[in-house]
């Protein structure tokens, strides 16, 4: 059983998404809500959002146990990129990018095939 939750158009650089991403698959959903609830870094938020929604999908749609999903998928792609100039010298002007993302976000209640597993004690 998966269940999905794609949030688009998010005023996020894929970059920096993915880096936060990487850090939750395959983790088991109680374990990726709290590193994103104490992660500082800007794309915590929509990341939690997503899977929060991905959660509540699993829930009502699938009837899923929710202490039992994992996080089968994360995903940070492209989305359309803003443009837009700032004024430089002698009337020129410099291009400033603001990219946006998807986020799509996939729980499932099967272990993922190569996800590392949860570490026990301190270390």
């Amino acid at each position: 059983m998966q269940a999905t939750a794609v949030l688009k158009y998010t005023r996020l650089s894929p970059q920096k998404g993915r880096l936060l991403a990487d850090q939750i698959r395959g983790l088991p959903v109680e374990r990726a809500l709290e590193i994103l609830q104490f992660s500082t870094r800007k794309a915590a938020l929509p990341v939690r959002k997503a899977l929060e929604s991905a959660i509540a999908n699993a829930e009502h749609n699938e009837g899923a146990d929710v202490d039992e999903l994992r996080v089968h998928a994360v995903e940070v792609g492209d989305g359309p990129t803003l443009k837009r100039f700032h004024a430089r010298a002698k009337g020129r002007g410099a291009r400033i990018l603001k990219r946006t993302s998807h986020i799509t976000v996939t729980v499932s209640d099967v272990r993922v095939k190569g996800a590392r597993k949860a570490k026990k004690g301190g270390n």
